[in-house]
């Protein structure tokens, strides 16, 4: 499963790089069915949030490194290299810009609602990415 990581980069600025979370582990249901799973993690507090109609961020560093669901509405992120990406409900993202410049966020057409869930201190992205 690919989704997109914003990071900072050494030079403050802020980048959007696609990143693969393997889905491997493959586990039987009652049913039968043969679900997959990614590696697991710890999420230190998993919280929702709604995002109101008409929001936007100016430059700003996500609070954490944190996947980010889009759970409905649509949320457009920007980067200092001037590109702008868009996440809809049932996609996720991996914010990931502590330092520099940051990025900015906003609504799009609406309301939004999230699901955050940090990263723990030293997780390592190469857990998941090839």
């Amino acid at each position: 499963m690919k989704i997109t990581r914003f990071y900072a980069t050494e030079n403050s600025e802020s980048r959007f790089v696609e990143i693969d979370i393997p889905i491997e582990h493959g586990q039987r249901d009652a049913d039968g069915n043969t679900l997959h799973f990614s590696n697991s993690y710890p999420s230190p507090n998993v919280r929702f949030a709604e995002l109101p109609d008409g929001m936007v961020q100016s430059w700003h560093h996500a609070p954490a490194r944190q996947i980010v669901v889009v759970l409905s509405g649509e949320l457009e992120v920007g980067t200092t290299d001037g590109q702008t990406r868009r996440w809809h409900a049932g996609e996720a993202f991996l914010a990931d810009d502590l330092t520099g410049k940051g990025h900015t966020t906003k609504t799009i057409g609406g309301s939004a609602r999230v699901l955050f869930a940090p990263l723990p201190d030293g997780f390592d992205i190469g857990r998941w990415s090839a």
